[in-house]
């Protein structure tokens, strides 16, 4: 489901994305009968061998076996019902992209969580001159819809580092009632955070998986799968819709 792009303050509000996550480019991808799409080659690592997020990107799952691994992990995942979003602001999960978040990985290590991301997903990356943080010019291979992007830091809204799980679905599936520091986990936890194409995150904005799915098909078990894997680390529920569409993603 695509719908046209938002403004930068329409997708803070609505997605708890800071513009400030945010870095790329265009670029195309080729195409194939698959979705649409292209072969898994050049997407990062499995979420399957990923469970804590600090390999780079989200590639496609092809095979029988690691997809019924995926249908596996998904099966886990409790549900309940959507709560209101009465009460939620972005400033709820702390201010974007914190380095000084304890218990999750690549926190306090000198570089703000938007560019340790920007460095962990692309390829050919080159930093600010007297810097080994600040990135200022990279390639991604872009899950969501199978673009290649080279991006520079001046077209930094069309790429957004997107929370696989969207933080007001946080909130109202159970976050609203965290305190600040574990809200601010899950906010930075590279394994709910990925670089991505800025038009397609808009369009997903704080939808569960029952509403939205990347547009690039052959991810979308992977996807899933991600969900999930920051469904059971944080103890979120799904709603019972989101599960089951994240199950037919990784069906036979």
């Amino acid at each position: 489901m695509i719908v046209p792009a938002l403004g930068v303050a329409a997708v803070l509000a609505l997605t708890g994305c800071d513009p400030e996550q945010v870095a790329s480019g265009d670029g195309g991808a080729s195409s194939s009968a698959n979705g649409g799409g292209r072969s898994a080659t050049g997407f990062g690592a499995s979420p399957l061998d990923n469970p804590d997020g600090t390999k780079p990107g989200l590639a496609p799952l092809t095979s029988d076996a690691d997809r019924a691994a995926a249908r596996k992990v998904i099966e886990k995942v409790a549900t309940k019902g959507r709560g209101p979003k009465t009460g939620y602001e972005r400033d709820k999960f702390g201010y974007a992209w914190k380095d000084s978040v304890d218990g999750i990985p690549l926190s306090r290590n000198g570089c703000d969580t938007r560019n340790d991301l920007l460095n962990r997903d692309g390829r050919k990356v080159r930093f600010r001159d007297g810097s080994d943080c600040v990135v200022v010019a990279m390639t991604l291979m872009d899950p969501y819809t199978g673009s290649s992007i080279e991006w520079h830091k001046q077209q930094a809204t069309k790429v957004q580092i997107d929370h696989v799980m969207p933080l007001s679905y946080d909130w109202q599936m159970g976050a609203a009632r965290w305190n600040e520091a574990k809200r601010q986990q899950i906010a930075n936890d590279p394994l709910n955070l990925l670089p991505v194409d800025g038009p397609a995150n808009n369009a997903k904005r704080d939808s569960g998986p029952a509403s939205w799915l990347p547009p690039y098909k052959p991810v979308r078990c992977s996807y899933a799968l991600r969900f999930a894997q920051v469904s059971l680390k944080y103890e979120l529920p799904v709603t019972a819709q989101d599960k089951a569409m994240m199950l037919r993603q990784c069906g036979d």
